[in-house]
């Protein structure tokens, strides 16, 4: 078999051996799963009229504020199902299997690629089912054309490849599983400081730029104008810009960590 052939072999039984980890221990993952849910219930039922009021200034309208919401959510919970990956990964490497992949004759990047592959699947899965949450609840996009839903689903795969070899690298470093999911928070914090739960501008000030330019709200509000039809300008192209940096980043960072020698 040749080079590539074998990479291939061996990077799809790490996926399978990692999709198999998750479905045997589902905890974590519905875990994680649950946090963007009960936003998505809290601030469309207890705060919806209140937060559609002072965004669109045309009274209470709780489905306004539902389709402002649902984009930002969507992405959120992406960062959400990374941390998983990041635990997972300190788990391999603290006990003890990747020792023993180091000695067998597998194709030495095929471990990393199988936890990328699986976590992104998990990831895409995960926005699905909370996608057909908002739309139990009221969400609809019926101004998206197939272009822009076929665009949508791009996105949301990037973003969740350039966080999952983030989450990667996370893991690689922590000295345990515990170090890893909190070093993994940040994908979680950060969109609670973007424009996913109100417009940048109503935000004060000082905190704007902190919101503005970070890499969830250009992806958020990409996002927003290509399920609800509206206009994107140039924050598709610092979405697209944001994605393929923290990918590479990613990347070079994870290889980095697990070509070292283990000591």
């Amino acid at each position: 078999m040749s080079s590539l052939a074998l990479a291939v072999r061996d990077s799809t039984t790490m996926l399978r051996r990692n999709l198999l980890h998750a479905r045997r221990y589902p905890s974590l993952t519905l875990n994680l799963l649950l946090t963007p849910i009960v936003l998505l219930l809290l601030f469309v039922y207890v705060f919806g009229d209140v937060m559609s009021a002072g965004i669109g200034g045309h009274g209470a309208d709780r489905s306004r504020y539902i389709a402002y919401l649902v984009p930002g959510l969507l992405l959120m919970t992406i960062g959400s199902t990374t941390i998983g990956t990041a635990v997972s990964v300190s788990n391999d490497m603290t006990e003890g299997i990747i020792a023993r992949f180091r000695t067998m004759a597998i194709h030495r990047g095929s471990v990393l690629i199988g936890h990328v592959v699986g976590s992104v699947l998990q990831a895409v899965a995960s926005v699905v089912l909370v996608g057909a949450v908002a739309v139990a609840i009221g969400f609809r996009s019926t101004d998206a054309t197939p272009l822009e839903w076929l665009a949508a689903f791009g996105l949301l795969t990037l973003f969740a490849l350039a966080l999952t070899w983030i989450a990667v690298g996370m893991g690689l470093v922590s000295p345990n599983a515990e170090a890893a999911s909190n070093n993994a928070m940040p994908l979680i914090f950060l969109p609670l400081i973007s424009s996913a739960f109100v417009p940048v501008d109503a935000m004060p000030g000082w905190f704007q730029p902190i919101a503005q330019y970070q890499p969830f709200t250009p992806a958020i509000e990409t996002l927003r104008g290509l399920l609800l039809g509206t206009g994107i300008g140039d924050n598709g192209w610092l979405a697209l810009a944001w994605c393929l940096a923290l990918t590479a980043l990613g990347y070079r960072w994870s290889k980095a960590v697990f070509d070292r020698d283990p000591k």
